[in-house]
């Protein structure tokens, strides 16, 4: 007993340790001692002890505790289900003798029940699943005092709220079904009890200065609105999808509920609650309000769907009416929320309908108004607002109702109130000693609501383009007097230069939205009026640059230029456009090619000035790129000579950014490589097979290459100068090889970079391994000259180039592998960036090299050459080295990987099967887990990676079957002998599949079908007792039915793999996956859990 004690006193101070302690050393090792607590068999019984101890010295470890036993229940191997049970009650007893515990031990405890009944919810104890008794389990606290009612309504709420989000430990095919389950039968009664108690609440006249009283009502308004958000959006929208008729009660799914439950009265309770009550609950009630507008429109009728929205829209106008509460920042967001969803669910044609839509649009556009011109306040929910008037405007050349809509009266209004708020908060943030934010610093948000308003902006353009040309002449004439006057401010010429920045965004915008209208002649010309101020200020403010010049201008300018181009440059203009009728007639821009020009010069200027700031250079780049992508554009561009100016000049002398600058870090040239893919791009317009001029191109690169193998040919060098000098040369090569993708300019290339400069890069990852910020950028170079894009990579006949190419991708994979494997452990929050980066770079290297289809991979073993066997021996061994939840957690090591796998098991079938037995599971198992991903394109690799080992096994059994005179090779017969040893790994990657086909919203049907054929042929007794179970699963009066699905989806299949046969099934299943759902969703029955949950 003193042993217990001493433990549990060492616990306890452990807690502390981990709670306290400010020692990043002394947490480490708590944490360390309480993670391998967790693992002990008596964890649980000593976390009791512990809870029965505690006290208000202690309610912080007690906490600490809790979440240790929630760990616990994470483990790889589940407590037995009796210590579940026992553990869950244990939890309710201790709550129901506790009211007074501190709050977060209160909602420590719940999560921990929360949890263990989500996770137990297929669980069966005599023919009764023990873990769906939640209404059950709370009745006991619901009757009692108030204190205790708060803790039943929080259960349940937590537990909605449990199951309705998915967590990483587990199968996101397990969370559906647990929350299909859970929806179908538990959700409607757990929000019917919540409405009730809601009324019955409100109807005590409750007492909201009582805390206790307050809470009851917080906590009841939490439930209704988990519920509701189970139902309407988040993880339970997914679930719309998902066939559930596993449970009993599966007839109270999605559609019942609009009949079992009235929405209208709803709405009419929650306006009745807002009025009158404290913030927190009018924001929560708000929250309920979203989520019932958010309802499918679907499950109305159309008289249901008309006087539900008469009321949400009277709802609304009570609100505006009475704003009094909107002055809170939550309340105000929430709604501006509810209005959002007011067009976004319903059509305009069925808003103008409702009886008070004229004075409803009105007091919406008024609170429009007000909200823009307030736009210190609650800025993030200017974009519900935004999207609404979007909506709106979008919709008016589609409405046929007769009655009027009134847009034309009040999008002008919501257009100016955004102008001119822009314009105005310029001299406000400048003149402003209290720090207030400036919008433009967040271009993101910027750009988001430009986008909105290009739309909002094209409803009534004449008006639009008045006012911009009105708030533009004033500002550009005051900019330039200020320009020319000695005794201007630099105040005055910053709130000009802002005010001018909101314009030309604003400007860029509504040309971009010509795409959302069908545009007129006259709209054309108004564009072109905007356009040619525009242009008249750039050339203002490029005059200036060697003095001095405003970056948020630039961007803004950069941003107009982007529209600009994507509305009026290319084949789809007409050039006889009024827009470049007014160009003529102001700046004498003739043509689209003299207006390319224009853009061109900007580019350059941009380029000079402002090489050193990474956001202009960056967007002024990606504006090159995008000019250089449309074949029309480019053989305009080639012809004019500032074009050809960079394509000779390209050098640090001409454009700073390319320079090497110490200060800088290796990753601010990521841009370099947007710059040389769009000069590759313009080189190969009239590059044909002309070497002397692609030779007079790479005259820098190559003098780069012999600087930096200079540098290595010495004992001492500047590592720093090195490092800047290679990573900028392969970034620069890198755009080059991408624009590169016609034969006859990819093997020039090829030939100037083999055998040279090859060396220089294997011994950059030689020295360098350890450092991503080198590693990176020569991987992927390397990665994409192996990749043999648009068949560049095709070698003469003669040529061993190929072969060659192949061993120095092995080298480099082999010789970066073996290294960052020495890295030892890697810190988590570092282990993508120092490592897990790079081997999916080498991922997708190998996978480019071996399904290039430019090498013969037969001769490396015919001739003893060990580059392809070093090169996926390296494979293995990173592979090994990556947890199975890395290979999913992260998204491009996941893709890189499943498709380097399809190409192995495809083409490399056999040093697959040579692999040891554990290697193999480790592949498996990646399958396994990977067919649930979802990520589709994951997913579907993993089915044709599992299609291409089902068909080898199957082949390799049927050989073994037939007498030959030939026995199996050795790989072959190991492999089938590792798979006989362990069936159930083929068997659960059936059940999966076939799980995945009936229950799932299965998005890749096809790629399914293709590995099932051949899993159902391998396991016909494993598949004849899936069957059965899921036949006998049925009512009596639907297995007959079921039974002839199954017979369906075998008719005519032989027992072979041929492609007719194939055809064959796949026809079958879809035909199959229709008649079981159409049989399930009238099912009252459920398949077995364990069957199809395992």
């Amino acid at each position: 007993l003193t042993d217990l004690f001493q433990s549990l006193a060492q616990l306890e101070n452990l807690c502390k340790q981990l709670y306290e302690t400010t020692d990043t050393t002394t947490r480490l090792q708590a944490e360390k001692a309480l993670v391998e607590f967790t693992n002990s068999p008596d964890c649980l019984s000593k976390c009791q002890l512990l809870l029965e101890r505690g006290s208000v010295h202690y309610d912080q470890l007690v906490y600490q505790n809790i979440l240790f036993s929630i760990s616990f229940l994470k483990q790889s191997s589940p407590l037995p289900l009796e210590q579940r049970i026992d553990i869950r009650n244990y939890v309710l007893n201790y709550l129901a003798t506790r009211p007074k515990l501190a709050t977060f031990v209160t909602q420590a405890l719940i999560q921990l029940y929360a949890r263990i009944t989500k996770l137990g919810w297929f669980d069966c104890q005599k023919d009764d699943y023990v873990f769906r008794n939640a209404i059950t389990d709370v009745t006991r606290f619901l009757q009692d005092s108030v204190e205790y009612c708060i803790i039943g309504v929080t259960i349940l709420s937590q537990l909605t709220n449990e199951i309705n989000q998915a967590d990483t430990t587990h199968p996101l095919t397990k969370h559906r079904k647990i929350a299909s389950s859970f929806r179908d039968s538990s959700l409607f009664d757990i929000f019917t009890l919540s409405c009730n108690l809601l009324k019955q609440a409100s109807g005590k006249n409750l007492n909201l200065n009582d805390e206790s009283q307050h809470g009851l009502l917080m906590q009841l308004l939490k439930l209704t609105h988990n519920c509701l958000n189970f139902f309407t959006s988040g993880k339970g929208s997914s679930l719309e999808r998902v066939y559930s008729s596993r449970e009993p009660q599966v007839a109270r799914g999605r559609k019942p509920w609009i009949k079992l439950f009235p929405v209208s009265s709803a709405v009419l309770f929650l306006i009745f609650l807002y009025h009158g009550n404290s913030r927190e609950v009018e924001r929560t009630v708000l929250s309920c309000l979203v989520q019932i507008a958010s309802v499918r429109r679907s499950l109305f009728n159309n008289a249901e769907r008309a006087k539900f929205l008469s009321h949400l829209v009277d709802g609304v106008k009570r609100i505006l009416e009475n704003p009094q509460s909107l002055s809170d920042p939550n309340n105000y967001h929430e709604f501006c929320r509810l209005l959002a969803r007011l067009k976004s669910n319903y059509q305009l044609g069925e808003l103008v309908k409702v009886e008070n839509y004229p004075e409803v649009i009105r007091l919406i556009a008024n609170f429009t108004v007000t909200s823009l011109q307030h736009w210190e306040f609650a800025p993030n929910s200017v974009h519900y607002l935004l999207s609404l008037w979007q909506r709106l405007a979008a919709s008016v050349p589609y409405v046929k109702a007769t009655e009027p809509h009134m847009l034309e009266t009040y999008t002008p209004e919501v257009t100016k109130a955004y102008i001119t708020s822009r314009l105005e908060s310029v001299h406000i943030i400048l003149r402003s000693r209290d720090g207030l934010e400036d919008p433009l610093e967040d271009t993101g948000l910027v750009q988001q609501q430009l986008d909105q308003l290009s739309t909002i902006g094209r409803c009534e353009y004449e008006k639009t383009c008045a006012l911009l040309v009105q708030l533009f002449d004033q500002s550009a004439q005051s900019y330039q007097e200020l320009l020319q006057s000695a005794s201007a401010s630099p105040m005055d010429i910053a709130v000009q230069e802002g005010r001018l920045t909101w314009l030309v965004y604003i400007i860029g915008a509504v040309i971009g939205g010509r795409v959302s209208f069908a545009s007129t002649d006259e709209q054309d010309a108004m564009d072109g009026e905007l356009v040619c101020r525009v242009l008249q200020l750039m050339n203002l403010t490029d005059s200036r640059l060697a003095q001095a010049g405003n970056e948020k201008l630039e961007l803004a300018m950069l941003s107009f230029f982007e529209q600009f181009r994507k509305i009026y440059i290319g084949d789809q203009v007409q050039k006889s456009s009024k827009l470049y009728r007014r160009l003529s007639e102001v700046l004498c821009l003739n043509d689209e090619t003299m207006v390319l020009s224009v853009f061109i010069g900007k580019i350059i200027t941009n380029l000079k000035y402002w090489g050193r700031c990474e956001p202009i250079t960056s967007k002024t780049l990606q504006l090159l790129n995008d000019l250089s992508i449309g074949y029309p554009s480019v053989r305009k561009l080639v012809k004019l000579s500032a074009v050809q100016f960079m394509l000779n000049n390209h050098t640090s002398e001409h454009f700073s950014f390319l320079g090497i600058n110490n200060q800088s870090n290796l990753t601010d040239m990521r841009c370099r490589t947007t710059f040389y893919t769009a000069l590759g791009r313009l080189l190969m317009v009239d590059l044909g097979e002309d070497e002397d001029q692609y030779e007079q191109f790479m005259l820098p690169l190559t003098g780069a290459f012999e600087a930096v193998a200079q540098m290595f040919s010495t004992n001492s060098f500047n590592e720093q100068e090195a490092k800047r000098t290679l990573v900028g040369l392969v970034r620069d090569l890198r755009g080059i090889a991408f624009a590169f993708n016609a034969k006859t300019s990819f093997m020039m290339l090829f030939e100037w970079i083999y055998p040279s400069y090859m060396p220089i890069l294997q011994r950059a990852i030689e020295l360098w391994y350890h450092d991503p910020a080198c590693t990176t950028p020569v991987l992927k170079l390397m990665a994409e000259l192996v990749h043999n894009r648009s068949q560049r990579l095709q070698f003469d006949v003669s040529s061993p180039n190929g072969i060659l190419l192949f061993r120095e991708t092995s080298k480099m994979i082999t010789m970066y592998g073996n290294r960052i494997l020495t890295l030892g452990e890697v810190p988590k929050d570092q282990v993508y960036a120092l490592k897990l980066k790079g081997i999916s770079i080498c991922f997708s290297m190998l996978k480019a090299a071996l399904s290039g289809s430019y090498v013969n991979f037969g001769v490396f073993r015919l001739y003893g050459d060990d580059a392809l066997d070093n090169a996926l021996q390296t494979f293995i061994k990173l592979l090994l080295s990556i947890p199975h939840s890395d290979l999913l957690d992260y998204p491009k090591l996941s893709q890189s990987y499943y498709s380097l796998l399809e190409v192995l098991t495809q083409d490399h079938m056999n040093f697959i099967a040579s692999l040891e037995p554990h290697v193999i599971m480790y592949i498996l198992s990646s399958i396994s887990e990977g067919l649930t991903a979802l990520d589709t394109m994951v997913c579907t690799g993993c089915c044709s990676c599992l299609d291409h080992i089902v068909t080898y096994l199957f082949k390799q059994l049927s050989r073994s079957t037939k007498k030959r005179t030939t026995p199996l090779n050795q790989e072959s017969d190991r492999f089938l002998h590792i798979m006989q040893q362990h069936p159930e790994m083929i068997q659960q990657m059936l059940s999966t599949v076939l799980n995945i086909i009936i229950f799932e919203d299965c998005r890749n049907q096809w790629s399914m079908s293709r590995p099932l054929l051949g899993l159902i042929l391998l396991n016909e007794k494993y598949f004849s007792d899936l069957r059965n179970s899921i036949v006998n699963s049925q009512p009596p009066e639907k297995q007959q039915a079921m039974h002839l699905c199954f017979e369906n989806l075998m008719e005519g299949i032989e027992r072979n793999l041929l492609t007719k046969n194939r055809d064959r099934f796949t026809q079958n299943l879809s035909a199959f996956r229709r008649e079981v759902n159409d049989s399930m969703k009238n099912s009252t029955y459920g398949v077995n859990s364990n069957d199809m949950m395992s």
